[in-house]
């Protein structure tokens, strides 16, 4: 059988295509995003209560996986109705201006059994900065759980301006906790 060189790329097309990362669907009910930070050096965590992830991954060939996470800036729940919506306010998140904050991968490599080194951009409040971060990947219940931490600096991406720069508040190291679950 002769092959035709359209007949040989549309071959090389199609294992290009089954080799390509797989987009997974988010379990939302068995994912979760939250921020770490102190306040008045005491360890306060809390959940943002709404966020969309969009990850294609292929535990063949993870170098091919990408990810996109974007959150409501305004969902985050800090334990108060009258302290959520100060966290919204311009001083801090100015969620009406920027109401998503996001991450989009530019590398993910594999660093060993069931962990990935992720690169990306992580965009809050109209700044934007590279990130890098480890996480681990296993399977759970037919998904793969990926979870990690991410620490950023809130100044770097004004949140808290005015009188709440003041680190001794509100400290200036954030640890972005997440996991997320995901499947076909």
């Amino acid at each position: 059988m002769k092959l035709t060189r359209l007949t040989l790329a549309t071959l090389l097309t199609g294992v290009t295509l089954l080799a390509a990362a797989a987009p997974l669907k988010t379990d939302a009910a068995h994912s979760s995003v939250s921020a770490l930070f102190k306040q008045m050096d005491v360890p306060v965590e809390s959940k943002f209560t709404r966020f969309n992830a969009q990850i294609d991954y292929d535990a063949a060939h993870p170098d091919k996986a990408t990810a996109r996470v974007d959150i409501d800036t305004a969902s985050l729940d800090i334990g108060s109705p009258e302290y959520n919506k100060e966290i919204a306010k311009k001083t801090w998140f100015n969620s009406a201006q920027f109401p998503k904050a996001t991450f989009v991968s530019t590398a993910i490599k594999p660093a060993g059994a069931g962990k990935l080194n992720v690169t990306g951009k992580l965009s809050i409040k109209g700044k934007t900065q590279d990130v890098s971060f480890p996480l681990t990947v296993k399977p759970e219940g037919g998904k793969q759980v990926f979870q990690g931490q991410l620490p950023i600096k809130r100044l770097a991406f004004d949140i808290g301006e005015g009188e709440w720069k003041d680190t001794d508040m509100v400290a200036d190291e954030v640890v972005i906790k997440f996991r997320v679950a995901a499947g076909q």
